[in-house]
């Protein structure tokens, strides 16, 4: 008896020990610790994330910290991006990075500087680095990669660039708005740079108003081309654009509600005026111009001086790196 109380004492202690230590890390850990990147496979999601749509294709969902996405490796980009945009998150805390880098989340290597330099097409993002401007860490992860597809200029930086601002004047009218966007990925379309990075023929981007009384849902198709008129000319409903795709969005609304939102296209019950948020926000128009067509892309040399620090050097060479640092 004696031997087992001997034992038991030790055992109590380092069980009192560890509870003591956690209860201190808890209350006094950082809040502002960094969000890290992770990934979860499809059947694990937060059912609660109504922005997260359904594909059959088994890919993890990866999570950055504002946005979503499943990687289509086939095709070196996303299948689709989702997030929850609020009136709150259009104000701008943080500038834009400009420093375009592969994903470190996708495993299997996103596309890279390499796929798009004198490729005479944008960098175009699919989550807009003007919704991401509320925390440096999704502005910096804004510019991944995994975020980007091959887009015409014209089209990146017109009818495009119209949608995202109209979608940023709906969180604030709305309060908040879901976000789901992506390019319309098949087989047999052209690719670009040495990775091979599907360049699209048309994008689409499906909103949800889940707020108040009046819950409405629309969708959005867009050829890959300069486009003209006024945005209500691409409008469809949340049905075309999943038959065009073969996404299933806003699956974890009530069955009934989500057939019904989906088949209709209501144009007077979404407001097209352009809602300008407070001072500071991260608008689009601040944006610079991406490459012009057909030349090559110039960043950051990817390499590091004696120092420890960045170069500060530019290069067009498909490595990254400038004439003094490349391999």
């Amino acid at each position: 008896m004696r031997n087992r109380t001997r034992l038991l004492v030790p055992v109590l202690m380092i069980l009192a020990l560890t509870y003591a230590y956690a209860k201190y890390e808890k209350t006094t850990g950082s809040t502002d610790a960094k969000v890290q990147s992770f990934v979860l496979p499809p059947d694990s999601l937060d059912p609660l994330g109504l922005e997260i749509p359904f594909i059959s294709d088994k890919t993890p969902v990866i999570r950055h910290k504002a946005y979503s996405f499943q990687y289509a490796e086939s095709h070196e980009q996303a299948y689709w991006i989702a997030y929850e945009l609020t009136k709150t998150e259009t104000e701008k805390a943080y500038d834009r990075t400009d420093d375009f880098i592969p994903d470190p989340s996708v495993t299997s290597g996103s596309a890279t500087q390499a796929d798009y330099a004198g490729s005479g097409y944008d960098r175009g993002h699919l989550a807009p680095a003007a919704d991401m401007g509320w925390s440096k860490q999704s502005m910096e992860e804004s510019f991944y990669f995994s975020n980007m597809s091959p887009q015409a200029p014209s089209f990146n930086r017109g009818i495009w660039k119209r949608l995202e601002e109209q979608v940023r004047s709906w969180a604030i009218v709305y309060d908040s708005i879901y976000v789901v966007t992506g390019p319309v990925l098949k087989a047999g379309l052209p690719t670009i740079g040495p990775n091979k990075v599907s360049v699209p023929e048309y994008y689409y981007k499906v909103l949800l108003d889940n707020t108040g009384k009046d819950k409405k849902a629309i969708g959005f198709l867009m050829a890959n081309v300069a486009g003209k008129g006024t945005l209500e000319t691409y409008a469809v409903t949340v049905d075309r654009v999943e038959q065009e795709t073969g996404i299933d969005f806003f699956n974890k609304l009530p069955d009934g509600f989500e057939s019904k939102i989906e088949k209709e296209l209501c144009l007077p019950c979404w407001t097209w005026t352009i809602t300008k948020p407070a001072a500071g926000v991260a608008d689009e128009s601040e944006e610079p111009n991406e490459e012009p067509q057909g030349a090559a892309v110039k960043n950051q040399c990817r390499g590091m001086t004696q120092a420890g620090t960045r170069c500060k050097r530019t290069s067009s060479d498909e490595s990254g790196y400038c004439y003094q640092h490349k391999p």
